[in-house]
């Protein structure tokens, strides 16, 4: 049975510990990243021995838990410009308390009614926001497997009896190359391979190029997939004309919105998902731009029985009796967190406009920290930023090895990627702490990374020592 009195001093120590661990990062009064080796730093958790012993008590949780906190990533800190990763409102950090107690497992009705519920309203505001008013969805645990039950759908459009007969060897999905690792992954699973995926034509940035859509008589396509926005570049692929080759053709027409379709909740950047409502799958993540834990993904589809037709499956000790509100029958996932509640606590205290204004925060914010580079010398932006992520180049050097540089004493933490086969830094605004203020020293500590610069010399001069 639950210790009630050691339930409440641990979980006022957690609050606690973690409402400074986030007041110091929103302050970046600590580095944004700590990547101390697993093996010295399970020796200073002293893992071994609580695993063999055992003994927490409240006062040594405490100072576990300190230390715990202090490696890893800060999420919330102004420098954190790297992953597409939320810097969780505190809403969804109440929600994932409320399950850690509850632990309702809501695909099967009866196991979560309250859960199952609030999901089930929860999906339908971001159907309607998508257009599929007389849709579908369940939320999953990540856009991947959303992207993965998305094609599920679209696979049993395209070859009803796959589930009992396996997948046929002529089926082809149509995505550009700068398409989330995941739609390949899928492909994989679903049993069509590699080689089932085509690459579609694009433009020097990796947009769809909708003037070079192939033809695909002789093909069965079983989806295209678009992205609102791209994962290396945060552009938006033109997705009314893509959705309406679709439609003439009898193609599933997949976007992949895992990161960008939260733009449907902001005016002044609603318009890059002009004609998603065309599509017969999107996915959204609201582990990304709606501030939630991860993980909270939703797949959602514009007819209701398509997603039905996903999974078929026989379980005694399950599927029995009327399961009419039953989520189970619509996704890979039985055992399923409340993930409704995170997104909707997030709602309920914010607002959807005050989602939406967050969302337009982190998008000109981005675009902020463009106009500043442009203006300086050595910094080359292929594009003008649709969204919150920005790719750029500091002079001819090796950008993965200034990435690093930069890394190191724990101010800044960014990512990379390729373009056009050329490595570039890329800049992902997140963290609602990063301001003006945060984007001019980043700038700076780039310029002073030249060869040569203050660093350079620094290292220089400590060789010598």
């Amino acid at each position: 049975m639950w210790n009630v009195d050691e339930f409440t001093d641990a979980a006022a120590i957690t609050v606690e510990e973690l409402a400074a661990y986030v007041d110091e990062s929103q302050h970046g009064r600590a580095p944004v990243l700590r990547r101390q080796p697993p093996g010295e730093l399970a020796d200073r958790l002293g893992l071994a021995d609580l695993i063999a012993k055992g003994g927490l008590t409240p006062e040594t949780y405490r100072a576990f838990l300190r230390t715990f906190l202090a490696e890893g990533t800060r999420l919330h800190h102004p420098g954190f410009l790297a992953h597409q990763t939320a810097s969780p409102d505190f809403p969804a950090a109440l929600a994932d308390f409320v399950h850690g107690a509850t632990n309702n497992p809501m695909a099967i009705y009866e196991m979560g009614a309250a859960s199952a519920t609030v999901e089930f309203e929860v999906l339908r505001w971001m159907l309607e926001k998508v257009g599929f008013p007389a849709g579908g969805g369940v939320l999953t645990h990540g856009g991947s497997l959303a992207n993965l039950t998305a094609l599920l759908a679209a696979r049993a459009r395209a070859v009803p009896d796959a589930w009992e007969r396996g997948v046929p060897g002529d089926l082809v999905i149509l995505a550009p190359p700068s398409a989330h690792y995941s739609i390949a992954r899928a492909a994989s699973i679903l049993g069509l391979g590699q080689r089932a995926i085509v690459p579609l034509e694009t433009d020097e940035l990796g947009r769809i190029d909708i003037t070079r859509l192939p033809e695909i008589s002789g093909k069965r396509v079983m989806a295209l997939v678009a992205s609102a926005c791209a994962t290396g570049t945060g552009l938006y692929d033109d997705l009314r004309p893509i959705g309406e080759w679709c439609r003439e053709r009898g193609v599933w027409f997949h976007v992949d919105g895992a990161h960008g379709a939260s733009a449907l909740l902001t005016d002044r950047h609603r318009h890059r998902l002009d004609g998603v409502e065309l599509a017969d799958s999107v996915i959204w993540d609201a582990h990304k731009m709606l501030r939630t834990s991860g993980l909270a993904a939703a797949v959602l589809v514009r007819r209701e029985q398509d997603l039905d037709a996903a999974f078929k499956q026989e379980a005694s000790y399950l599927f029995y009796g009327d399961q009419g509100f039953d989520l189970i029958r619509r996704t890979v996932e039985c055992t399923k967190a409340a993930l409704g509640l995170k997104i909707f606590l997030n709602l309920a205290w914010r607002g959807e406009e005050g989602l939406g204004e967050y969302v337009a925060r982190q998008y000109a914010t981005a675009h902020r920290f463009w106009e500043l580079a442009r203006r300086r010398p050595g910094f080359e932006l292929p594009y003008e930023p649709e969204s919150n992520i920005v790719c750029f180049r500091f002079g001819q050097g090796d950008q993965a090895e200034l990435r690093e540089r930069l890394m190191r004493n724990g101010s800044f933490y960014l990512t990379s990627t390729e373009l056009n086969g050329v490595r570039h830094l890329r800049v992902t605004v997140m963290a609602p702490a990063t301001d003006d203020a945060t984007l001019e020293a980043l700038l700076d500590e780039i310029a002073s990374l030249r060869p040569g610069g203050p660093q350079d010399q620094t290292a220089a001069l400590a060789s010598q020592a």
